[in-house]
């Protein structure tokens, strides 16, 4: 039940009775700036005048209005219609259809708010993509639980998702991982390695992939090639490393439908295959490109390149896929793995990057719509720093991981739910204040305490009313007469409830599932404040023992709350709690 999409299917009508053959994809349905001009408002007499305007006719937004009114005061389920201001329609809706949401949402249950607005259509969301070079840190944890959210939020939508990994074990890094295990490995057979050299990863995380070398080869490994020894030690190290990577992904309550290996396309011959493509298409040439800005002049060395002409999508420069040595770039991978996202027919690709790649945007979005023949559109979304602290200290960096504070560090210490919560709090866009201290608050200051206290308050007055109200708690489940819920606080309650199928549609189209958080609070103090209103008034209170009635439809609409709450806590991979202790 959309009570947004069921008006705005009514305003349609009405234009297209007022005004045939009317254009109305740009009309909305949205709940006014100021309640007090009523329950929903309209720029339909806007968006017609637009039109007529265009065309050359005579268009006054009021007039328009006026004739769109006179159709919609006849639809059942409005009590109102005013025109207000350059002609916005505001609609305000009879009680009873604010009451009817109380059973639609318990009919429904947690897919109340199931959209179909997705169509089906195919998004790949990769996410957290951390090179297998060392454990998890809390800004991959920022990525990974926006990037979780994302497509659990899309999924119930109505799009079809599939969430990605992409491992970047190709390349220099993983030469210098195989080089540090190949150092721990020797320490796992008695040798004193000393302090790890400049160059080679030194968290201490290393050991146990030393200590798997010793177990599987023993000292014999020390009798191999130099490139056998990196050879080896670079696969059981990256193994090793996903494993640590997939464990914690794990307990952040994060899986992912496929893992696609760099190396794998590249020996695969797939960047050969992309650049081939590109060169077919008249976007890839041979030439120099300027010097990069700040360069001194007389310090630039020009040397010609094989170059994929982004500047024809929007690029500011043009960018190497291969250097004057032959060799290819990070970029060159990156679009042969575009290609292969392509080929499996994804109409939208999502990337969660870090802040430091916001050079790469244009770049990304540049390769997917040469390679689709611009069909194929790209959402990157850069995640800024998450600043760590305790009672506003900051947190000193793990021993462990060498130089970073881990994701398992900051999981150990505040655990899933709140983690998860909190990395969904702010746009990926701005920076992040993280107090592992005030998270664990219980109080009203606490967004994370405040939500889940509304949900186990809840719970708390259904537990309450089964023991005393054995019958009313019964008859709210499914048999409540929600009409009886005609206080205002109530109402103003439900109206919230009501915009949940809406927010989902917003948030997924827009690709922001911190929005949900923003709701979850919102509706979380709305609750709250009814509950304040009872305590002063003991008539608005949830269980009245004299009125079964009444009790059962206010149970119901604290079976409402809990299931909206529960289902936006969801979407964000946060458990509701039953009681808090």
């Amino acid at each position: 039940m959309n009570i947004f999409e069921t008006y705005r299917a009514h305003v349609l009508a009405a234009v297209e009775v007022a005004f045939p053959a009317s254009k109305t994809d740009a009309i909305t349905l949205e709940p006014p700036r100021e309640a007090s001009h009523g329950d929903l408002s309209t720029n339909a007499a806007m968006v017609l005048a637009g039109q007529m305007k265009a065309a050359g006719e005579k268009s006054n937004p009021r007039e328009i209005a006026e004739k769109i009114a006179v159709q919609l005061r006849s639809v059942e389920g409005i009590s109102d219609v005013s025109v207000a201001g350059a002609g916005f329609i505001n609609l305000r809706l009879a009680a009873s259809v604010w009451q009817a949401v109380v059973p639609a949402i318990l009919k429904n249950n947690t897919s109340y708010g199931n959209s179909h607005i997705g169509a089906g259509q195919r998004i790949n969301v990769e996410y957290v993509s951390a090179n297998p070079t060392g454990p998890l840190h809390i800004g991959h944890a920022r990525g990974a639980v926006y990037g979780d959210a994302l497509a659990t939020l899309l999924l119930k939508a109505g799009y079809n998702v599939t969430k990605e990994y992409y491992i970047n074990d190709a390349g220099a890094q993983v030469q210098v991982l195989a080089k540090s295990a190949l150092l721990r490995y020797r320490e796992a057979l008695g040798e004193d390695i000393g302090e790890i050299p400049q160059g080679l990863y030194p968290g201490e995380y290393l050991k146990g992939v030393g200590e798997t070398l010793k177990e599987l080869n023993g000292p014999s490994l020390l009798n191999e090639s130099d490139a056998k020894q990196i050879e080896t030690a670079r696969d059981v190290a990256i193994e090793g490393m996903m494993a640590l990577i997939k464990s914690d992904l794990a307990d952040m309550g994060i899986t992912h439908d496929v893992f696609t290996s760099e190396a794998r396309l590249r020996r695969a011959g797939k960047i050969e295959e992309a650049i081939r493509k590109l060169e077919d298409k008249g976007f890839v040439y041979r030439g120099t490109l300027e010097p990069p800005k700040g360069e001194k002049v007389e310090d630039w060395e020009p040397q010609e390149q094989l170059l994929f002409k982004s500047t024809a999508f929007g690029d500011d420069a043009d960018r190497t896929l291969a250097k004057a040595d032959g060799s290819y770039t990070y970029f060159a991978g990156d679009i042969a793995y575009t290609m292969d996202k392509i080929a499996r027919h994804f109409d939208t690709l999502i990337y969660m990057f870090g802040a430091d790649h916001g050079g790469y945007v244009k770049r990304m979005e540049a390769s997917a719509a040469a390679l689709s023949d611009n069909k194929v559109s790209v959402d990157i979304k850069l995640c800024q720093l998450v600043h760590l602290t305790k009672n506003g200290e900051p947190v000193r960096m793990s021993k462990r991981a060498g130089n970073f504070v881990t994701a398992r560090d900051v999981l150990d210490e505040v655990g899933k739910d709140i983690l998860r919560f909190v990395m969904l709090m702010r746009k990926t866009n701005a920076d992040m204040d993280f107090d592992l201290a005030k998270v664990k608050e219980q109080s009203k200051d606490n967004p994370v305490f405040y939500v889940q206290y509304a949900h186990a308050r809840a719970k708390s007055v259904l537990r309450l009313a089964r023991e005393q109200m054995p019958e009313a708690y019964e008859a709210s489940e499914n048999s409540a007469d929600a009409s009886l819920l005609t206080h205002e606080a109530e109402l103003t309650l439900i109206k919230l409830l009501a915009g949940w199928p809406r927010l989902v549609e917003q948030a997924a189209v827009a690709h922001e599932p911190h929005r949900i958080i923003y709701y979850l609070e919102q509706l979380a103090a709305c609750f709250h404040g009814l509950w304040n209103v009872g305590s002063k008034d003991a008539d608005i209170r949830f269980v009245q023992a004299d009125q079964p009635a009444l009790t059962a439809a206010r149970l119901a609409l604290a079976r409402a709350l809990t299931v909206v709450v529960a289902s936006g806590l969801n979407v964000c991979g946060v458990d509701p709690v039953e009681e808090l202790r």
